[in-house]
């Protein structure tokens, strides 16, 4: 295998490469300059001067990455490996660009001194690893037909999974407002939620990506991009991993780094743990893999408060406790699908009847967790009414899952516990108010 120079895109990457060291070591020489104000100062001595030549540098620098990151999208959209790499290497330089500002600007701690020193590094390898792959695969330019901008668009969005992100959303914004007992700043929310939107919707793109050819074998599932053939995996991919790691940068830039690492943490829970070694592997799969979907609130306690309390942990507890009930119903409708897609969900493996009493022992389980919380004084009186009220209507539900054979009571089911849990954490949330 020999070392060409004969793409477009491996010349793009080898500037970039230069460009970036170059940029790194003219960084550290200017590490601890003035110029306070971003993008530009006026200059008042010597060190002020540096760190504007530096951050132009860091314009033009941007600017092949831009140009790095349209060619790769433009001619190696199938490309598996120079698609992903080449949109986490800009991610990640951009990113960079992002710490950098915030670092000069804010002054912020060490921890954000230390992910700038960490992500100038990662951009660094990244960027070489491109450079090689680019030169070595040395891949063939390719015609793609013209894309639909409307349904590219709508594409996108179906690969966040929008409907579980705005739920987690609810969670996560029901986790600041019990965290601080308040409403949070406009601007604290934004970020958070932005964040948090990120964090789920680029890990739901990532488990397309790996579930791109099971899903071709589910009905509610066989027209998503990845599985309909109207995006290649390597875009898939791609977008997923740049929407998680901005997630994870702007929490830590703009909220704190605890949250940071509890999204990071959701992200990592879900695609490796969960999509990656449970899915297809244990009927258990929903029950551990739960704990994914169980972070967001903890994620908007840590962002309201800067650290973790037990609250925070029931909150973790409701959700994972929620999870299976939820999914297992909705497997009992699906039963045939996941059976042809090879998933051991619980009524594949063990059969609806045994599906239908883990169903109602969940259920039971569920509610008395969320009337934990007012026993121990974690929550008052309107959300003690609320979740008794709720609870009874999902316990009605699994009760009527247990005792009829019927997919329309399942289905019902499912979709009553999914208002079910929006609206226990909206309860805990005016409860927290009032």
């Amino acid at each position: 295998m020999k070392f060409s120079l004969n793409t477009s895109l491996a010349w793009l990457s080898l500037l970039a490469f230069i460009s970036v060291t170059l940029l790194t070591f003219g960084g550290a020489l200017v590490d601890g300059a003035s110029c306070a104000s971003w993008p530009v100062c006026l200059p008042t001595g010597l060190g002020d001067v540096a760190q504007l030549i530096h951050r132009a540098s860091a314009g033009l620098t941007a600017m092949i990455m831009l140009a790095l990151l349209v060619q790769s999208w433009r001619v190696y959209r199938d490309h598996r490996w120079l698609l992903p790499l080449a949109t986490v290497t800009v991610t990640l330089f951009f990113a960079q660009v992002f710490v950098g500002a915030i670092q000069a600007t804010r002054g912020l701690p060490a921890d954000i001194r230390l992910l700038h020193t960490l992500t100038a590094f990662a951009t660094w390898l990244s960027l070489g690893a491109l450079t090689a792959a680019a030169g070595f695969l040395t891949p063939a330019a390719v015609a793609f037909p013209p894309l639909d901008v409307r349904q590219r668009l709508k594409d996108f969005l179906i690969l966040t999974k929008p409907i579980i992100v705005l739920l987690l959303l609810v969670t996560t914004f029901a986790g600041m407002v019990m965290g601080g007992k308040a409403w949070p700043s406009l601007a604290l929310a934004f970020w958070t939620l932005l964040g948090g939107a990120l964090a789920a919707g680029g890990s739901g793109a990532i488990n397309q990506y790996i579930d791109r050819d099971l899903d071709k074998n589910m009905q509610r599932t066989a027209k998503r991009p990845m599985a309909a053939g109207r995006m290649t995996p390597a875009e898939g991919l791609s977008f997923g991993l740049a929407a998680s790691i901005a997630s994870f940068y702007l929490l830590a830039g703009q909220v704190n780094m605890l949250a940071a690492l509890l999204s990071l943490t959701g992200i990592f829970y879900y695609v490796v743990l969960y999509s990656i070694l449970l899915k297809k592997a244990t009927v258990q799969n929903i029950v551990i893999g739960g704990g994914a979907g169980a972070i967001p609130p903890m994620v908007g306690w840590a962002a309201m408060t800067g650290r973790l309390d037990i609250p925070a942990l029931f909150l973790f507890a409701i959700i994972f406790m929620w999870t299976p009930p939820h999914f297992w119903a909705l497997a009992l409708v699906r039963r045939n699908e996941y059976a042809r897609a090879g998933v051991p969900m619980m009524p594949v493996v063990r059969g609806e009847a045994e599906t239908r009493k883990q169903v109602w022992w969940y259920t039971l389980a569920l509610v008395g967790v969320t009337l934990l919380m007012p026993l121990f004084g974690m929550a008052g009186s309107v959300y003690l009414v609320s979740a008794l009220v709720f609870g009874a209507g999902l316990i009605y539900f699994a009760w009527r899952v247990l005792t009829t054979d019927s997919n329309k009571i399942a289905w019902r089911m499912y979709r009553y516990s999914s208002m079910y849990l929006m609206f226990i954490f909206l309860a805990l949330m005016v409860d927290a108010l009032v």
